[in-house]
Order: C-alpha cells, then sequence, then structure tokens
C-alpha cells in the first residue's frame, strides 16, 4: 500500500507551519513533506515529527533568493560556492529531521546553453556526493515549463540520461505525475521504466493541480500499479486543496493510518 506524505507547503495552509505537522498526523497521514524548512528552527521540525510519529519524506535544498524569482541555483554559473554552502545548510535540517532524500532545484536557464549545463553536473555531482557520505539521496524533478517557465530541467529523457551518465547510486529521478503528464503524458508506461531509478513520487490532479481524485488521471489506477511494480517509497501529496483541505481527504481515507 503506498505511504503518503503531506506536502505542508500547499496542505493544511488553515494552520502555521509547526502546526500543520499536527494536523496533517491528526487526518491519518504517517509522513510529510514541504517545500522548504529553513525559517523554522531544525529543533523545532524534529520536535514536531517525534511528538507525531511523522517521517520526513523529502524538502529541497535552499533555491537561492526565491522572492526575486530564482528556482534553484545549480544550472547558474557562479555560483557554485553558495550552492556547497546551502548544501551544508541543508544537511543540518537531514540531520534533525531523519530526512533520506533531498531535492536540488536546478534554476532558471536555458539548458542549450554550455555554461549552464557544465554549472547543473558539477553541482549535481558535489551535492549527491556530499549528500552520499551521509546516507541521502539526491532526487532530480523535472518541472513543466507552464508552471515554470525557464525552468533548466524541463524533461524526463534529459533527467534520465544525466541519472544514468552520473554513476552515481544516491541520484535518483523525483517522478512527479503531475509534471510528468504535462510534460509528456505516457504515465504509466513511464513508470514502468523508470521506477529502478525513481527516488520518490509526487501527485496532483492535471490540469488544475487539486485533489488526486479526477480530471485527466485515473489514480486509483495509478496507485495499483506503483504498488504492482514495488515501488516502496513515498507518495507525496504536492497538491492545492480546492477547498478546506479536511474537505479534500476523501480520497486519502482508505490509505490514513488509524
Amino acid at each position: 500500500m503506498p505511504v503518503f506524505a503531506a506536502n505542508l507547503t500547499m496542505m493544511f495552509n488553515e494552520w502555521t507551519f509547526l502546526d500543520r505537522f499536527d494536523a496533517a498526523a491528526d487526518a491519518g497521514f504517517a509522513a510529510v513533506e514541504y517545500l522548504f524548512p529553513y525559517e523554522a528552527a531544525p529543533e523545532a521540525i524534529a520536535e514536531r515529527l517525534a511528538r507525531n510519529n511523522l517521517q520526513q519524506a523529502l524538502f529541497n535544498l535552499p533555491p537561492g533568493d526565491w522572492a526575486a524569482g530564482e528556482r534553484g541555483i545549480a544550472a547558474l554559473p557562479g555560483r557554485f560556492g553558495a550552492l556547497k554552502a546551502d548544501v551544508e545548510r541543508a544537511l543540518d535540517y537531514a540531520a534533525a529531521t531523519g530526512v533520506r532524500r533531498l531535492h536540488l532545484m536546478a534554476g532558471i536557464a536555458d539548458p542549450r546553453d554550455e555554461d549552464a549545463s557544465s554549472s547543473y553536473r558539477r553541482s549535481v555531482a558535489y551535492a549527491a556526493g556530499r549528500l552520499a557520505e551521509k546516507g541521502i539521496d539526491l532526487v532530480l524533478e523535472p518541472i513543466n515549463g507552464r508552471n515554470m517557465p525557464g525552468y533548466f530541467l524541463n524533461d524526463f529523457d534529459a533527467a534520465e540520461t544525466l541519472i544514468a551518465e552520473s554513476g552515481l547510486a544516491n541520484l535518483k529521478l523525483q517522478f512527479d505525475i503531475y509534471h510528468r503528464q504535462i510534460i509528456h503524458g505516457d504515465v504509466t508506461m513511464a513508470l514502468r521504466r523508470l521506477l529502478p531509478i525513481t527516488g520518490h513520487i509526487q501527485i496532483a490532479s492535471v490540469p488544475s493541480r487539486n485533489e488526486p481524485d479526477g480530471e485527466e488521471l485515473n489514480y486509483p489506477y495509478l496507485f495499483g500499479e506503483i504498488d504492482r511494480l514495488g515501488y516502496d517509497g513515498f507518495i507525496g501529496c504536492e497538491y492545492i486543496p480546492r477547498g478546506h483541505t479536511l474537505d479534500g481527504l476523501g480520497w486519502f481515507r482508505p490509505f490514513a493510518r488509524s
């Protein structure tokens, strides 16, 4: 049975960030994820995880200046020093939360630019190597250009090639089904091919990015297929509730912990 992680950046926004851990546990989630933890103290997050018997499934390394429009710095030439510092900052939170996978955002850059490509590969190799020392996987997520125009890693084939060519055992794919459907479609066949290199899965309806209970994708079928394929990782609920978070959890009730 899939183990779902509530995304506390998008879900449970009716509560303050730290209180979302309590709300997610009360709703039956056994795990949580979010984009960034860095505005809260690592000890405060660790306390909420322990209090609620929650597992930390995933979070992102620092993304650069988010307010200024940066969406990661890995592919940005001249930012390698900042990236190295960001890896150390993320590892402090990883130590506190026990997370076993971190996502590295590529940034806004042209994938055809040789300097950007070189910077990205260097950043990925460094981050994966540093995380491997702590037993942590690094995951890479292709993101569609409609939600994030100009994002460097916007193609699953490119991610697959990079992972294969890297030779790094702890470098994995973050398979966001929402992004996959928008970029390429063919979700089921892609899951079958890419699951061996997949370290994390995320879900949302397409095209609205709401609860996974309708629109283009048949999620009950996909959940069954993910189980059949033997995936034993987390499935992150990276969706925007249509209304109050709790009112949209009908799809989740069969999977909730008692």
